[in-house]
């Protein structure tokens, strides 16, 4: 029996689809698992597809009653290093754009400080004649 708010909580549950994925079980498997009353299940529809909730707890005490804990321990490792993986892969894409963004905000400092140098403000007339011969050499 699932604990008070089980259902709920964040990460709780998932869809058989995502226990397929993420256990490497099959549907069959875990309709086992509800007919042995191992498994409890809610029913869902998302866009008109029917599919199964089931607690993610209760899952994994089958999988282990049924398949091994070593087995379990193996695709969960899996798993983790597949969002890892994924995890690196999309700091790196970051990474490459911030430095992108990095070199062209430096590239446009470098030429608007250029400009101002010769083209800037001003204050005073003496100031401004040795300003233009500085800038034309």
């Amino acid at each position: 029996m699932a604990e008070y708010g089980e259902w709920t909580r964040k990460g709780a549950t998932l869809s058989d689809t995502t226990a397929q994925a993420e256990y490497g079980v099959s549907r069959d498997f875990i309709i086992e698992g509800i007919e042995a009353a191992k498994l409890e299940y809610r029913p869902g529809a998302i866009w008109g597809n029917p599919y199964l909730r089931i607690l993610r707890s209760q899952l994994e005490r089958y999988i282990a009653e049924e398949l091994g804990e070593g087995y379990l321990a193996k695709v969960k490792s899996q798993t983790e290093l597949r969002k890892i993986k994924k995890e690196i892969s999309d700091l790196k894409k970051q990474l490459t754009a911030l430095q992108d963004r990095k070199a062209a905000l430096e590239e446009s400092l470098k030429v608007s400080q250029a400009t101002e140098s010769c083209h800037g403000p001003r204050p005073t007339a003496s100031g401004r004649e040795a300003e233009d011969r500085a800038c034309l050499g």
